[in-house]
C-alpha cells in the first residue's frame, strides 16, 4: 500500500447521491478563507516593499488576483469521497462561525495603548494605513532638531538611527491596515472577530477531512470555546490568521494529495509558508511539510514538487520581510531563530539524502521489531515525561538584554501580587502540558494521547496515510511547543502559544478517536443509538472542561473604551503640537499612539536614573528648541504631579477597564481592573 494512498475517514459519511453537492461545497468553502489570505498577502507585500502599500492599489490588484485563484484554485478542490458531507453538516458548521462571530464582536477588546503584542500590531497597522510605508520617519523638525535627551523609540518600536522599526512580522498589520485606512480604527478592530470565525471555520473543514464530515460542526464548537481561541480573536494577535493559513494549507495539501492535483497542492504549500510572513514562529511549524514534500518527491507523486515549490515562495516571502522591514525584531529573537535555521538546513540536507534513498531502495518496512505495537506506549511516555516535568525540572531565565530583564521584573511583580515564591528567572515552561489541561481539560488530553497513539500505529502500519503530514506536524509542534514556550509564562498571555497548532491539534486527535469507538461500537453489533450516544458522551467530555475555563472570561469584555479616549486626546493636542512625553511609562504606552493615530510628532525625553521622570533642564531645553522651531510644546505625563511644574496640569485620557488576569500556577479565572491616565500641560511660555 501506498503510504500516501487516499483513505475514506468515516464510513457514516457515505450516505445518497443528493449529497455529493454539499461535499464539494463544503470542502471548497473551508479553504476559501486561506485562499483570500494568500491573494492578499501576494499583492499587499510587494507594494510594501516598494513603499507604495495604500488601500485603493492594493484592492484594485487584489480582486483580479483573488477572482483568479479562487475560480482556479476552488476548482481543483474536490471533497475526499463521493458521497461526502450533507447539506446539515454545513448548516451546523456556518451555524457554530456565525455564532461565535457574532460573540466576539459584542466582547471585542479596543487594545490600542500599548501595553503587550495586540497594541503593538494595532499601531503597526495604523501607521501602515496612514503612511503605507517602513520604516517609521520620526521627523527631527518639529522638535529643534536633535537632542542627546531625546528619544523616539518604544517598547515594539526599535529605533536604529534616526528612523523606527516596528516589532513583529508585517503580516498582520498588512492585513488589518486597508480595513483601518478606509474604516477607521473600530473596524480595524472588529475585523479580528471575523478573521478568528474564519479560523474556526478553516478547522471545522480541517476536522471534516481527517476524522469525518459530520464531525466538522464539532470540531469547530470545541474549538471556538478554547478561551485562547476567543481571547486570539478579540484582540490583534498574529495567531489567528496563522490559524487560518495553516488548517487552509493542510486542508489544500490533503485534497491535492488524495486527487493528485497539482494547483492546491502549490496553493496549500503557500499558504503554510505564508504563515511566516504572520509570524516567525510558523518556521519551526513547517519543517514537517519539507519532509512529507520529499516524500512525495520520493515516490514520484507530482504533487511533491508543487508543494515544495509552493512552500519555498511562502517561506521565501516571509523571510525576505523579515530581513528588510524586521530585522530588529529578528536580532531581537536570535536566540531561538539562529537554531531553527541551523534545523531547517539539517532537515532539507536529511530530506534530500532520504529522496535519494527512497527512489533507489524503496521505503523502509516499519513493522521490523514490532515498532506500530511500540506506538501506544511511546506516546504515553512523552506525555508522561511533560505531565511529571514540574517535579523534575525548574525552568529558569538569566536576562540577556534589557527586555529580559524587563520580563524578569514582571515576573516578580506578578509574583508578590499572586503571593508566589520569588523566583524573577523562573519560566514556568514546565508546566506547560498543565496549561493545556487548563483549556481543554484532562479528559480531553488522554483521548488525544490514546487517538495519537492509535493513529501512529495505523501510520506505520502505512493505514491512515492521509494523516502523514497533519500527524508530523502536530507531534512536532507540540513536542517543540511544550518543551520550550518561549514566551512570558504568565496565563492566559502564554496560551497564544499553544492556539495555532497545540490544542487544534489535540482536539483534532481526541476526536478522531472519538469517531474510531463509534465506528466500532457500530462494528460490534450495537445500533447507531449506542454509537451516537458514544460520540456524544465523549464531546461533552472535552466540552464541559472547556467552558468552564472559558465561562469566567468569555462574556467579560476587556479594555473598552480606549479609542474614543484616544481621539478625545488626539483633538486635545491641539494646532501645532509638537509632543514631549517626560514621564516612562507614559512614553512607553503613547509615544507610536499620537505618531500613528494623532498624527502629530511625539518623542520621549529621556527619564532621570533612578526616577520616572525627565530632568526639568531637559525639559525646558527641548521644550525651547521646539518652540524656537515654531511649534507647541505638549508635555504628558501619568499624573498630574509629572506634568504641574510646567503649566496648567489636565487629564486628557481616561480610562478604567477591565483586562485579562494573569495567572502562574493555576487556570486563568475572571479579569482584573485596568486604569490608564495621561495629563497634559502646556509651558507657560509656550503660550
Amino acid at each position: 500500500m501506498s503510504v500516501v494512498a487516499p483513505e475514506p475517514t468515516d464510513e457514516r459519511d457515505r450516505k445518497d447521491p443528493g449529497e455529493s453537492r454539499a461535499g464539494v461545497f463544503l470542502a471548497r468553502l473551508t479553504v476559501a478563507p486561506a485562499l483570500l489570505l494568500v491573494c492578499w498577502l501576494a499583492v499587499a507585500l510587494p507594494l510594501l516593499m516598494a513603499g507604495v502599500f495604500t488601500p485603493l492599489p492594493a484592492i484594485a490588484l487584489f480582486v483580479p488576483v483573488a477572482a483568479l485563484v479562487l475560480t482556479f484554485g476552488l476548482r481543483a478542490v474536490r471533497p475526499p469521497a463521493a458521497h461526502w458531507g450533507s447539506w446539515w453538516t454545513v448548516g451546523g458548521l456556518l451555524a457554530v462561525t456565525t455564532a461565535f462571530c457574532a460573540v466576539q464582536l459584542l466582547t471585542f477588546s479596543e487594545q490600542i495603548v500599548v501595553r503587550r503584542d495586540p497594541a503593538s500590531y494595532f499601531n503597526f497597522a495604523t501607521w501602515l494605513a496612514g503612511h503605507g510605508s517602513l520604516p517609521i520617519h520620526p521627523a527631527l523638525a518639529p522638535f529643534g532638531g536633535a537632542d542627546p535627551a531625546l528619544s523616539f523609540g518604544s517598547p515594539a518600536f526599535y529605533q536604529r538611527g534616526g528612523v523606527l522599526w516596528p516589532q513583529f512580522m508585517a503580516g498582520m498589520p498588512m492585513i488589518l491596515a486597508p480595513v483601518g485606512r478606509l474604516a477607521g480604527s473600530y473596524a480595524m478592530l472588529a475585523m479580528m472577530p471575523v478573521i478568528g470565525a474564519l479560523a474556526v471555520l478553516s478547522f471545522g473543514g480541517l476536522t471534516a477531512r481527517l476524522v469525518g464530515a459530520r464531525w466538522a460542526p464539532a470540531g469547530a464548537l470545541l474549538l471556538a470555546l478554547v478561551w485562547p481561541m476567543m481571547m486570539i480573536s478579540r484582540s490583534i494577535y498574529s495567531e489567528t490568521a496563522a490559524l487560518v493559513l495553516m488548517c487552509g494549507g493542510l486542508a489544500l495539501t490533503l485534497d491535492a494529495v488524495r486527487a493528485n492535483r497539482r494547483l492546491p497542492a502549490l496553493l496549500g504549500g503557500l499558504a503554510l509558508g505564508l504563515t511566516i510572513l504572520v509570524r516567525i514562529d510558523g518556521l519551526r511549524d513547517v519543517l514537517p511539510v519539507v519532509a512529507y514534500a520529499g516524500l512525495l518527491v520520493a515516490l514520484r507523486r507530482r504533487t511533491g514538487s508543487a508543494l515544495f515549490a509552493g512552500l519555498v515562495v511562502g517561506v521565501g516571502a516571509g523571510m525576505i520581510e523579515g530581513y528588510t522591514l524586521s530585522r530588529p525584531y529578528l536580532h531581537y529573537v536570535r536566540g531561538s531563530l539562529v537554531p531553527l535555521l541551523y534545523i531547517g538546513g539539517a532537515v532539507l540536507v536529511v530530506t534530500a539524502v532520504a529522496v535519494v534513498v527512497v527512489r533507489r531502495w524503496g521505503l523502509p518496512n516499519l513493522t521490523r521489531f514490532r515498532l506500530p505495537d511500540l506506538a501506544l506506549a511511546a506516546v504515553f511516555a512523552v506525555m508522561a515525561f511533560f505531565a511529571a516535568r514540574p517535579s523534575l525540572q525548574t525552568v529558569r531565565r538569566v536576562p540577556h538584554n534589557p527586555d529580559d530583564a524587563a520580563n524578569a521584573s514582571f515576573i516578580a511583580a506578578l509574583q508578590k501580587s499572586l503571593r508566589l515564591p520569588l523566583d524573577p528567572y523562573r519560566q514556568y515552561s514546565e508546566l506547560s502540558l498543565h496549561w493545556v489541561t487548563w483549556y481543554i481539560g484532562v479528559p480531553a488530553v488522554l483521548l488525544a494521547t490514546i487517538g495519537a497513539g492509535l493513529l501512529l500505529r495505523e501510520l506505520l502500519l502505512r493505514h491512515r496515510t492521509d494523516w502523514l503530514l497533519p500527524y508530523a506536524l502536530i507531534a512536532w509542534t507540540t513536542v517543540t511547543t511544550l518543551w520550550r514556550p518561549g514566551i512570558t509564562p504568565d496565563q492566559p498571555w502564554a496560551s497564544r502559544r499553544l492556539i495555532v497548532v497545540v490544542l487544534p491539534g489535540l482536539l483534532l486527535f481526541a476526536l478522531w478517536l472519538l469517531a474510531w469507538a463509534a465506528r466500532n461500537v457500530r462494528r460490534l453489533g450495537f445500533g447507531p443509538e449506542i454509537a451516537g450516544g458514544t460520540a456524544v458522551v465523549g464531546v461533552l467530555l472535552i466540552l464541559v472542561p472547556t467552558v468552564v475555563t472559558s465561562a469566567g472570561m468569555m462574556t467579560t469584555p476587556t479594555e473598552q473604551g480606549e479609542v474614543a479616549q484616544a481621539r478625545s486626546m488626539c483633538r486635545s493636542l491641539g494646532p501645532r503640537a509638537t509632543v514631549l512625553i517626560i514621564e516612562r511609562v507614559t512614553a512607553d504606552r503613547f509615544t507610536q499612539l499620537i505618531r500613528g493615530m494623532c498624527d502629530v510628532p511625539s518623542g520621549r525625553i529621556k527619564v532621570r536614573p533612578g526616577s520616572s521622570t525627565a530632568a526639568s533642564e531637559d525639559v525646558e531645553r527641548i521644550s525651547e528648541k521646539v518652540v524656537a522651531a515654531g511649534r507647541r510644546p505638549v508635555l504628558l505625563g501619568a499624573n498630574s504631579l509629572d506634568v504641574a511644574p510646567y503649566g496648567t496640569a489636565r487629564r486628557v485620557y481616561h480610562v478604567s477597564t477591565r483586562r485579562d488576569s494573569s495567572s502562574l500556577v493555576a487556570a486563568p479565572h475572571g479579569t482584573w481592573s485596568l486604569a490608564i491616565n495621561v495629563w497634559m500641560a502646556v509651558p507657560v511660555y509656550a503660550g
